[in-house]
């Protein structure tokens, strides 16, 4: 079985020694090539063909931002993994990045006290997104990329009520998981009858940018959320990075919790997390989405989702980056329905149909 090829550019010769070193150490990893700007990086890919590309953003010559739309017009899917800094320019570098064709991206150690912990803090982060983002049985050419849906807008009023009542719908994704909620966010109408919650595995700084992002992208609100704040229909919160986002009911309203427990599957905001408690909250009444991202985080979320007469739709695996979170939930039987990213949009407009007028109008969901 052949090793992973990656091709590590960055301006700095600590960091590309650092990333060399530390990919060095996995037998399933080999480095075939360095560059310290992008312009290098393009004229060594047709000779050393790798299987995936590790970009830093600021560079001399030509940048990581510059260089991702060159390197996607001749490898539009080879998977590229952005380096970027846990600060506001770093965060909006990143989505910019993701943007621009960028795959994913790894936090740059800041802080962490020594070279060892700062090469453990890249290797937890960096490997497994490697090995999910190019696993054995694939080439990098065919690793899939969800697409925001060209599609106009569906209106509620062209909707069939056939199912059962939806009066929440919770959402979990990681990695291709800002791409995939502007594909599925992008084609819901402002007066969205329910609200939705989204945990996105993210850290500080980064979740901010992702909201503020949708919420220009979209015709829903998009927020951030804080502690103590109703749900509203029409509203779209995002768990805030480092805290798990619970919702409870509190009297007649149903309000967002912050809390800072363990991590649940090493995440913190976790989907799990998320599920449980809106499960309790919604019972029968509640829809789940569980779009790409490595890992099995939602699985749990979904038992308790399912066991409380709720429903569960998963990203299928063409449209996802990586049918990591999707899989384990569509294996365990969870999976109402799996669908691709285009299709996820009509099915949610068509839940929450369910029992409401056709010429619906915004209320508070209470």
């Amino acid at each position: 079985m052949r090793r992973i090829r990656v091709l590590i550019v960055d301006d700095s010769v600590v960091i590309r020694r650092l990333l060399t070193d530390i990919l060095a150490q996995d037998p399933e990893i080999e480095v075939v090539g360095t560059a310290p700007n992008g312009r290098i990086a393009l004229a060594k890919l047709p000779q050393i063909n790798p299987d995936l590309v590790t970009l830093d953003i600021e560079m001399p010559e030509l940048d990581g931002l510059q260089t991702l739309p060159l390197l996607r017009k001749d490898y539009p899917k080879l998977p590229v993994i952005m380096f970027s800094t846990l600060t506001e320019r770093g965060a909006a570098a990143t989505f910019d990045a993701l943007a621009r064709g960028a795959t994913d991206y790894v936090a740059k150690p800041a802080n962490v006290g020594s070279v060892a912990a700062a090469m453990e803090s890249v290797r937890v982060q960096l490997i497994p997104k490697i090995k999910s983002l190019c696993p054995f049985n694939k080439t990098a050419t065919n690793v899939s990329r969800p697409v925001v849906a060209s599609a106009p807008k569906i209106t509620l009023t062209k909707l069939v009520n056939k199912n059962q009542r939806c009066d929440a719908v919770v959402i979990g994704s990681s990695t291709g998981g800002p791409q995939a909620l502007t594909a599925v966010l992008g084609r819901l109408p402002a007066n969205f009858p329910v609200p939705i919650v989204i945990v996105q595995h993210m850290p500080p700084v980064f979740t901010r940018h992702l909201a503020n992002r949708l919420n220009q992208e979209c015709d829903l609100t998009v927020r951030e959320a804080i502690a103590g704040e109703t749900l509203q229909c029409g509203e779209v919160l995002i768990a805030p990075g480092d805290f798990h986002l619970e919702i409870q009911r509190q009297g007649v309203a149903i309000r967002t919790m912050l809390q800072q427990g363990p991590p649940e599957n090493s995440c913190r905001p976790a989907v799990d997390v998320l599920f449980r408690s809106a499960a309790k909250v919604y019972g029968a009444s509640l829809q789940a989405v569980v779009l790409t991202g490595m890992g099995q985080d939602g699985k749990r979320g979904a038992e308790c989702i399912v066991q409380a007469g709720g429903t569960v739709i998963a990203q299928d695996e063409a449209s996802s980056v990586v049918w990591g979170m999707p899989r384990a939930v569509t294996e365990a039987g969870l999976a109402n329905k799996t669908m691709s990213l285009q299709s996820i949009p009509d099915e949610l407009l068509r839940r929450v149909a369910v029992a409401r007028h056709t010429a619906l109008t915004c209320e508070r969901i209470a």
